[in-house]
């Protein structure tokens, strides 16, 4: 998986770039035209870049979360002072933003933190329907072939069978969730 970079923005710019189908807004009164690049974070920078620019903002404010891989347009890690910052150089696409978190006015860092919260909890909840699609998978080979061993027929496999093909329904289904979300 591409590590994600965060970009935030406010609520009517998100909003406007939904219908527009381009985001290009660069920061705090700047345009991709005006700055040539999106100003963006990685997921440690976030808290100082909402400090310095976005904390007087006066508007709701947004975190884009952004999957750089489902990008049309190009990043790079530039030099910013002594630190790296990745820039978008050129629109960001809805398609592109796989989660939209609401920033709080205050900049309070829960609302950062509920991000990677909610994140560890998605990826756990994954890995449990995988196990359990595997284990039911078992179980139900198991079931299978204690029926066929009775007949004669098959051998010892079909615990193995059952959880291999247990794994790869978890896997297709958690597949075809996460591109239903996009």
């Amino acid at each position: 998986m591409t590590e994600r970079i965060y970009h935030v923005a406010t609520r009517a710019d998100w909003d406007a770039a939904k219908r527009a189908g381009a985001y290009t807004t660069s920061t705090v009164g700047r345009t991709l035209e005006q700055e040539g690049f999106i100003h963006a974070s990685r997921r440690e920078q976030v808290a100082g870049a909402f400090a310095r620019y976005y904390l007087d903002a006066g508007e709701p404010l947004v975190l884009l979360v952004i999957d750089p891989s489902r990008l049309d347009a190009e990043v790079r890690q530039d030099a910013v002072g002594e630190e790296t910052f990745p820039h978008v150089y050129g629109p960001i696409t809805p398609g592109a933003v796989v989660d939209v978190v609401p920033l709080r006015p205050d900049g309070s860092s829960d609302s950062v933190l509920s991000l990677f919260v909610r994140e560890a909890v998605v990826r756990m909840a994954v890995g449990v329907v995988v196990m359990t699609a595997a284990v039911l998978g078992a179980v139900i080979g198991g079931a299978v072939a204690n029926g066929l061993v009775a007949n004669g027929s098959a051998g010892g496999w079909g615990n193995a069978a059952g959880l291999v093909l247990g794994t790869a329904l978890g896997i297709t289904a958690v597949a075809a969730w996460r591109r239903l979300r996009r």
